[in-house]
């Protein structure tokens, strides 16, 4: 019986211990996973210059999937997503978009695209733009959280560019590209823009 009662006691200083460790000096819960999320969005920065090796299967998967898990209108998930992983294509994308130069040493490209069939009707085909946006920034935190790096350089709405693009990379007619997003290992650290700015707030 005493045997039992250490063990219940030893157990509950444990639990004491893990509780007061969770808590911070006002002995409110510590919400580490919001720090985490914060710190990923407040740490981000575009990143150009990468070492040209290559990134797994599952890590690419990741990536994607926090693309598709952005909000879109009523839910209608208009997107395909293009995964460029072949080093030629890569080349010719770099030589033939100055703003996507970088792409020729990424570990690959993700090019999300508008899927037409997809598109609301009734004049609110255009909330696609929006849709993708969400789905292209998820993709940059998803990389940095992935101790990657990534850079979105825009295609739409420059139609020669959203032309060009899809010619080269074979993208289908239905499928509109937003931007090409390189991704890979960083060969660059800059320091994340502290963006703030107290006067672009106005409450009412």
């Amino acid at each position: 019986m005493k045997q039992i009662l250490n063990s219940i006691i030893i157990f509950s200083l444990m639990l004491t211990t893990f509780a007061l460790s969770s808590c911070n000096s006002s002995g409110t819960v510590k919400s580490n996973s919001a720090d985490v999320v914060l710190e990923n969005i407040a740490t981000r920065t575009s990143i150009r210059a990468f070492t040209g090796e290559s990134i797994d299967d599952e890590t690419i998967t990741k990536i994607l999937k926090a693309g598709m898990a952005a909000p879109t209108a009523v839910n209608s998930q208009p997107w395909v997503f293009y995964v460029v992983k072949d080093r030629a294509l890569m080349e010719q994308v770099a030589e033939n978009f100055p703003n996507a130069k970088m792409s020729k040493n990424a570990s690959i490209l993700v090019i999300p695209c508008g899927n037409r069939e997809k598109f609301l009707k009734g004049g609110a085909e255009g909330f696609w733009i929006q849709d993708l946006s969400a789905a292209t920034e998820n993709i940059l935190l998803a990389a940095h959280a992935l101790g990657l790096g990534a850079v979105w350089t825009g295609l739409y709405p420059n139609t020669q560019r959203v032309k060009d693009a899809a010619e080269l990379i074979g993208i289908d007619s239905r499928h509109i590209p937003l931007c090409i997003i390189p991704i890979g290992i960083p060969a660059e650290s800059p320091e994340p823009k502290d963006k703030w700015n107290p006067e672009s707030v106005f409450y009412k």
